[in-house]
């Protein structure tokens, strides 16, 4: 079977970010614009309205000519298999991991399902615990007993992380790091640990990085996605009540879901957005998609709708007829503060957080780690889905994780003092894209913090030798 060169998917996939950032600049000067008292004269604000719009369709035009491109090149067939091949031999790596044939001899790395914070946040400290189990060689003994949302512990509802060894004793015990010898770690969450292991996520282990950067466009979320999926295999009873949920709110394809959080998190970690925001991404995904198709059937647009608030179900139905808002605005309910540790709270989340990750698009607050787990578990489902969301604040990251650093691409110098020059080949610390044609971040060289076109620099895949576990064959 022939196959696509690294470099073709590089530039196939390089061609929609530069497109997809092409349309938030002009979008933001637009908007931009249309604040200044000098444009809301009526002729000249429909002039910039008719511009955004015409501009807008024209970038949906061009999604949808690369995504025909993707699929008329004949390397489908390919992505698809070595999507596959590579998350199998993940799974079956980690299962060797976790399942030592004496447990009483193997080395153990202990993790207490203590963090103080919801599931998003919990399950992501287990699934560093788990990284770095795989990164050390040492099989992964979670510790949930008294566990905030189920006192009997993780295995009540996913299904236990080993079938061989689950005893954390042994002859030698230590705190991290130890040493080589010692039989028994015990990590500390990621917010402390010292010193810092470098498995931690954005990492990916140099014998899969080279393939993952020719299947994926962001290889460090589908390494992590990998341990998030194996961490929440569910119970055959959850199993059955997803399926069962999935199938009494009739949640079909294509379907954008949308992740509304509010409560806790509002004035504190993340600001408010308005229905109308996420809304309007909607509307430009199933642009495209009918721009991809040809056209549309004209049927309702469907929505999949997870919040923390029960109000916004309502808002969103009344504000928007034409379209099919799916979801259960009881389950939003469980998860007010005063209920967030109960099992229908729970199950609630992970209902959530299931449909979310069975939808095509998601838009959504990455500042929310609910939001986070269900575009990870998307990265399991597809080929390459990492350009499948749109973040009204964050760009994708991992709490307590090693730098996001990117490349400059090309030369840009300032047009004024909040822009920080690049050469090619500079290396940025990104702190976060403005989702207006612009990104801040760091110039490493120049130790520099500023502004810069987000289409100057790209992702900086961070390599790291992880085991290569022998005894697992590359392909079954």
């Amino acid at each position: 079977m022939s196959e696509p060169s690294l470099e073709y998917e590089l530039a196939r996939r390089q061609s929609r970010r530069d497109a997809d950032e092409l349309w938030r600049f002009v979008r933001g000067e637009l908007t931009a614009w249309r604040k200044d008292d000098s444009s809301k004269a009526p002729p000249v604000a429909r002039r910039l309205e008719k511009l955004q719009d015409s501009v807008r369709q024209y970038h949906a035009v061009i999604r949808g000519d690369l995504a025909n491109l993707t699929v008329a090149d004949g390397w489908e067939t390919w992505r698809r298999r070595e999507a596959d091949q590579l998350a199998d031999l993940m799974r079956r790596r980690i299962d060797f991991l976790q399942n030592p044939p004496d447990c009483a001899t193997a080395k153990k790395l202990v993790c207490n399902l203590n963090k103080v914070c919801g599931f998003g946040c919990q399950l992501h400290h287990v699934a560093y615990c788990l990284t770095v189990a795989y990164g050390t060689g040492r099989t992964l003994v979670l510790n949930s007993r008294n566990w905030r949302y189920n006192r009997a512990g993780w295995e009540q509802v996913f299904q236990p992380l080993s079938g061989t060894c689950q005893d954390a004793g042994g002859r030698s015990k230590a705190a991290w790091p130890g040493t080589a010898d010692t039989q028994v770690l015990t990590l500390p969450i990621i917010d402390v640990v010292s010193p810092r292991p470098p498995y931690l996520p954005l990492a990916v282990p140099a014998d899969l990085a080279d393939r993952l950067a020719r299947l994926h466009g962001d290889p460090s979320v589908w390494f992590t996605a990998q341990f998030v999926r194996y961490l929440m295999r569910p119970q055959q009873h959850l199993q059955n009540d997803l399926d069962a949920f999935v199938k009494r709110v009739q949640l079909r394809n294509p379907c954008v879901g949308i992740h509304v959080r509010r409560t806790d998190k509002v004035g504190t970690e993340a600001a408010f957005h308005p229905i109308e925001e996420y809304m309007q991404h909607v509307h430009e995904f199933y642009e495209r998609r009918q721009m991809e198709a040809g056209g549309g059937d004209g049927s309702r647009r469907c929505v999949y709708l997870a919040s923390d608030d029960p109000s916004v179900f309502q808002d969103a139905v009344n504000k928007f007829p034409d379209y099919t808002f799916l979801g259960d605005p009881s389950v939003s309910k469980t998860a007010a503060v005063s209920s967030r540790y109960t099992d229908a709270s729970l199950r609630g989340v992970i209902t959530d957080i299931h449909a979310l990750s069975l939808t095509d698009h998601l838009v959504c607050t990455f500042s929310s780690q609910v939001c986070r787990v269900a575009y990870e578990l998307m990265q399991t489902m597809h080929v390459d889905a990492a350009d499948w969301f749109t973040s009204l604040d964050d760009i994708y990251y991992y709490g307590g994780q090693s730098p996001h650093e990117q490349t400059a691409r090309f030369a840009h110098q300032p047009a004024d003092g909040s822009e920080i020059a690049l050469s090619p080949g500079d290396t940025v610390g990104i702190a976060g894209n403005h989702w207006n044609g612009y990104s801040k971040g760091e110039n490493r060289r120049l130790k520099k913090v500023g502004l810069y076109p987000a289409y100057k620099t790209r992702d900086k895949l961070r390599v790291v030798e992880f085991p290569r576990y022998p005894e697992v064959p590359l392909v079954l």
